[in-house]
């Protein structure tokens, strides 16, 4: 069979590089820009995690909850999620056994926060200052705090996120509850949680497949709805505006937390970017930076989700590539053995989850080689003609 050829001119601009895309990239792939769209968004993700804990908790043949309650961003949707279910069951708000579990750590704002948190959601509200078990555990291991030297190592902040899973399971055991987990989807993609008996067990967990920048909407779409009254939106506010933190490390003199979770593992923001496009399409890194590049070099180009309230950042190439090498060595290399054993979660959303039941099946003991080696040749800066 013969074929014709037909030449078409192709004139690239040779003084420029770059050649960005015409069309636009949502910086937030998890979160639509257009109102009636999030919060069409917001009401289903919203509907699936509280319809899966009623059933759930129907098909256990359960009635109480429990659940720890920080004072920060995923607790507190996790405790919203709880407290409509609870109506949907017709059941009390009481059932809902939430503690806050203050630490070595502990800031007095998310000690309020979590305080007045529960009180307007009416659940059954109780504190266990963990700091003696805690104590003594460290003493029992021969850890330098024990005796007094400021030794905030990796087993230091574990011991009490593993004391307070520790109360919440046997809190459960002694009240026919189950334990609802409350860490998220971006966590679990960076590992960025305590293994087996810490944040990373319970029994149910309704976060596990909702990112941290879709759990940030939801948690003020629930503000601005006023299904909490006045005083439950100024506190959800009040989340909103306070650092990602796992408070396990003592802050200052000014009581502010000396760790920020974003400064360990990057934007989040970033990582749901690169998470999305990973998990979702499975994109090389190199397009994956291309991508992130065109959403988020210019923050006075495209639309922005809740004008007022996001913080219009933007990253250049060298950012955007150092934030995906964490991302990628983290996802591929140093977080699978977690995910291969976290509790059940519904699936929220079709972009991914990483349950080893469903979306996402890797080995534990894979490297990230391949993926780092791509990501290391992207330029640190955009190339110019």
């Amino acid at each position: 069979r013969k074929f014709r050829r037909v030449a078409v001119p192709v004139n690239p601009p040779l003084e420029d590089t770059e050649l960005p895309l015409e069309r636009r990239v949502a910086r937030f792939p998890y979160v639509p820009a257009d109102p009636q769209r999030r919060d069409a968004r917001c009401q289903e993700v919203y509907n699936i995690q509280v319809q899966a804990l009623a059933q759930r908790l129907s098909a256990s043949g359960m009635k109480k909850v429990v659940i720890g309650i920080s004072g920060g961003l995923d607790s507190t949707h996790a405790l919203l999620v709880c407290a409509k279910a609870m109506d949907a069951l017709d059941l009390p708000r009481s059932n809902i056994l939430a503690v806050t579990m203050p630490g070595f750590a502990t800031s007095t704002r998310t000690l309020q926060q979590a305080r007045r948190l529960m009180a307007v959601v009416g659940c059954t509200a109780s504190e266990i200052d963990i700091r003696p078990s805690c104590l003594q555990m460290l003493k029992d291991l021969g850890h330098p705090y024990a005796n007094g030297e400021p030794v905030y190592d990796i087993t230091f902040e574990n011991v009490q996120a593993g004391e307070r899973t520790n109360h919440l399971f046997r809190l459960a055991n002694f009240s026919n509850a189950i334990v609802i987990g409350t860490g998220d989807l971006s966590e679990l993609a960076l590992g960025w949680c305590t293994y087996g008996v810490g944040d990373h067990m319970s029994h149910y967990s309704v976060n596990a497949s909702v990112p941290k920048t879709l759990i940030t909407h939801l948690v003020r779409w629930v503000a601005e709805s006023g299904r909490l009254g006045d005083d439950g939106a100024q506190v959800l506010l009040d989340v909103l505006g306070t650092d990602v933190s796992p408070e396990l490390v003592p802050g200052g003199a000014d009581d502010k937390p000396e760790q920020k979770s974003e400064a360990s593992i990057g934007p989040y923001e970033l990582q749901d970017f690169n998470l999305y496009y990973t998990l979702r399409y499975g994109f090389a890194p190199t397009k994956v930076a291309f991508l992130s590049w065109t959403a988020w070099r210019d923050r006075e180009a495209g639309a922005w989700p809740e004008a007022g309230h996001v913080a219009r950042n933007q990253y250049d190439l060298a950012a955007i590539k150092r934030n995906l090498k964490i991302f990628l060595d983290k996802f591929f290399r140093t977080s699978q053995f977690k995910r291969t054993c976290i509790p059940n979660a519904p699936k929220v959303g079709s972009g991914g989850s990483l349950s080893p039941r469903g979306d996402w099946r890797a080995p534990s003991d894979s490297e990230s080689v391949v993926w780092m080696r791509e990501a290391d040749t992207i330029p640190d800066e955009t190339p110019k003609g």
